[in-house]
């Protein structure tokens, strides 16, 4: 029975999310009332509904992947079929026959251009509706029992059967507002999104797409608004004559796609739907023109091609530029961008592999990028480590040999996992202050860690490399000894970053992931930069008890109990996309976190906030995973979990121009002498926002750490206390 009731879950939410989908949305609130108003003709609903069905049933039954099946991507464009087909012939057996059928192929070609299209990171939008449809209609021309009918023009009929003369009323009601042709125009274009051309409707779809986002409401009246501007500028259509449809599914939908959705809302992406918009005008236009011409709409084909047209060029940037594009669709536009600009470091975990730095202990940058010294033209983005001590020399006296300097001989790490492929290890030491150009880089180890992707640590010391070439090494293993081969003066290491495996490849810039830096007697905390000239650094030990307290592996259950609330179970799961995440099933919440073995953070959470799991969220949202030394780490905290909606609602309508709303979260661990021998760890933090120039505490925390497992946590909010004990099983 269980089993039955967490299929039908499944099932319900792939329905939801093939009707959300039609407005990229996986809202379950606005997909609903997406679904309702389809019936406002009831045919067209019920013939969108068997084809969703249809689709997600043949995808099931073929064994297609089921998270794909659940998002609706499978589907959707079915949906679409269906509800084209109906407008379009008239209903019988034939019909009902070609509509199953067509539901069918519209799913295997979604398959299919998802396949192809999805790992060039390119949507198959309504490809597969289009070709599908395109199909049926050239092919129903051979079928007694099929006829072009047109079936929208008795929506009236329709929507008394649906609703009764209550429904009529207040659609004719409706229909007889004296609005101006702009705006009736506008509801119109929002309703023949789903095939429908009434302006109840369009207000409905209005009002659930400013509920589910204010940036995508925004974008279709900019969408719209455009279409209609470029129509006039270039004398064509009256503006009352301009399709509907067109001006919903073609102009207001490529608005919100590139606006804010493929990619990240800002004032770019807004400015250029002012070139998006009419290139899919002319689309509209010109096609147009060959598609009629054998009896074929144009449906939503421009749509298609501007946005996938875009998006692939956007891939073949050298650079990325200011434009970026959606790194995780949450598909919420508002929620994309809050999640980009708080989550920057959490993108370049995805982005970046993680480089340590290649040495052991405190070194100071001596060249950094763009060095005055050697660091110049095609090896600029590159750095040189020595050591220094107390009077900030880097040697002994009398500072005439390599064994003087204090660097001399030191570990050198592995920055990467990755494969050795060349190895020099025969060159001598030079002098102090002679220099071997001849041999310039000196004995050298160069490493592969990924598909155009190598470091290279050069000045080694002869005969002093302890890994050989092909061999696999890990990061952090000592791989050699520091030198003074090559062009070195002085005893140093040289580390760049390059795409190609040869010595004497050019350098490209790349960041360190986690590393301390003291500079003018400040210690920071820093995460995927690049070491600063003149900055001492060294890289960040993981405490084992920290370490293993936040070691949460798929199967980790932990039961959580605090006073005045209800008890919940935890428990670490591993969805499709190998993002980890902590369920409550009590609460049905998620809390998604990264554990990279530096950094302990969580990267999203889903549910209701008045969860234990909410409040360890808040309480762990950045931890490090080190009690070498105490040091602020701070964050941010995404803008979607504030929760006053008017104030909310302001800031998600300009967003993509100004942000006006910060969260900010600071966690320390608290060392003390005794905390090694008594096993216990202290880690504190707190949450406050920034509302324009004021600062305001939202709450503080504090989680005990105990014979490695999290023992329990507090929290102190404005008008509650709360604390909780965890008991953890692995």
């Amino acid at each position: 029975m269980k089993k039955q009731f967490s299929s039908f879950k499944t099932f319900a939410s792939a329905t939801l999310n093939s009707y959300g989908m039609l407005f990229f949305s996986r809202n379950v609130f606005f997909s609903s009332l997406i679904l309702l108003i389809t019936f406002f003709i009831p045919l067209s609903g019920t013939a969108g509904l068997i084809a969703v069905f249809t689709a997600l049933a043949a995808a099931k039954l073929l064994g297609f992947d089921a998270f794909q099946i659940q998002s609706g991507l499978y589907s959707y464009s079915a949906l679409l079929f269906g509800l084209g087909f109906s407008a379009n012939f008239e209903w019988g057996v034939a019909f009902l026959l070609l509509l199953i059928i067509g539901a069918v192929l519209t799913m295997l070609f979604s398959v299919a251009l998802s396949s192809k299209l999805n790992a060039k990171n390119i949507p198959g939008l309504s490809l597969a509706f289009i070709f599908t449809t395109w199909i049926i209609i050239l092919a129903a021309k051979q079928f007694m029992a099929m006829g072009l009918n047109q079936r929208h023009i008795y929506w009236v009929n329709e929507t008394y059967a649906f609703g009764g003369q209550r429904l009529l009323s207040m659609v004719q009601s409706i229909e007889g507002w004296k609005l101006a042709p702009y705006i009736s125009g506008y509801f119109r274009s929002m309703s023949a999104i789903i095939f429908q051309g009434n302006i109840l409707a369009g207000i409905l779809l209005t009002m659930g797409l400013l509920l589910q986002s204010r940036i995508s409401f925004v974008l279709t009246i900019i969408g719209y608004s455009i279409a209609i501007l470029f129509n006039d500028m270039m004398g064509g259509f009256n503006s009352g004559d301009l399709s509907y449809y067109n001006m919903g599914t073609n102009f207001m939908l490529v608005a919100i796609a590139l606006g804010g959705f493929y990619l990240i809302p800002s004032i770019r992406s807004f400015l250029w739907t002012l070139i998006t918009v009419p290139i899919a005008y002319l689309l509209v236009v010109g096609l147009g023109t060959i598609t009629y011409s054998f009896g074929l709409p144009v449906f939503s084909l421009p749509f298609c091609i501007v946005v996938i047209l875009f998006l692939y060029c956007l891939q073949l940037r050298k650079t990325p530029g200011k434009l970026a594009t959606t790194p995780i669709q949450y598909y919420n536009p508002e929620i994309n961008l809050y999640r980009f600009i708080n989550g920057k470091e959490r993108l370049m975990n995805r982005y970046y592999l993680q480089f340590a730095l290649p040495v052991m202990g405190e070194w100071m940058v001596s060249q950094g990028y763009e060095g005055n010294i050697t660091h110049k033209g095609e090896w600029s983005k590159a750095l040189d480590f020595v050591i220094l001590d107390d009077q900030m020399k880097t040697f002994q006296l009398p500072g005439n040999i390599p064994e003087n300097f204090y660097c001399y001989n030191k570990p050198v790490l592995c920055p990467a996992d990755g494969t050795v492929i060349e190895v020099v290890d025969y060159i001598e030491d030079n002098e102090i202050g002679k220099n071997n150009t001849a041999q310039n880089w000196g004995n050298t180890i160069i490493i592969k860690h990924a598909p155009n992707l190598y470091s290279k640590l050069s000045h080694l010391k002869k005969h002093a490399i302890k890994v050989t070439k092909d061999s696999f090494v890990k990061k952090g293993e000592i791989i050699a000894m520091c030198g003074n081969s090559g062009r070195s003066p002085e005893p140093h290491l040289h580390f760049q970053i390059q795409a190609t495996p040869h010595i004497g490849s050019k350098t490209m810039p790349y960041p360190i992931s986690y590393f301390y830096s003291l500079h003018n007697g400040k210690l920071n905390f820093e995460n995927f930069s690049v070491p600063k000239e003149g900055c001492f650094v060294s890289n960040i030990l993981p405490n084992i008890q920290i370490q293993e307290a936040f070691n949460f592996q798929p199967g980790f259950t932990i039961t959580v109990e605090s006073e005045g609330h209800n008890t919940e179970e935890w428990e670490v799961f591993t969805d499709p996309y190998n993002e980890s995440y902590i369920y409550c099933k009590e609460k049905n919440a998620f809390a998604y976190f990264i554990n990279n073995g530096t950094v302990f953070y969580f990267t999203n959470y889903i549910g209701k906030k008045d969860t234990l799991l909410y409040y360890f969220y808040l309480s762990a949202y950045k931890v490090l995973l080190s009690a070498e030394k105490e040091i602020d780490i701070k964050d941010s905290f995404p803008l979607s979990i504030y929760n006053n909606n008017i104030i909310r609602w302001l800031q998600d309508f300009i967003s993509p121009v100004y942000i006006f709303i910060g969260l900010q979260y600071e966690s320390k661990i608290n060392i003390n002498e005794g905390f090694l021998s008594s096993g216990s760890i202290i880690i504190n933090s707190k949450q406050s926002m920034n509302l324009f120039w004021k600062n305001k505490s939202i709450s503080q925390t504090t989680i005990e750490i105990e014979n490695k497992k999290i023992k329990s946590f507090s929290i102190s909010l404005p008008n509650k206390n709360i604390k909780a004990v965890c008991h953890s099983v692995n």
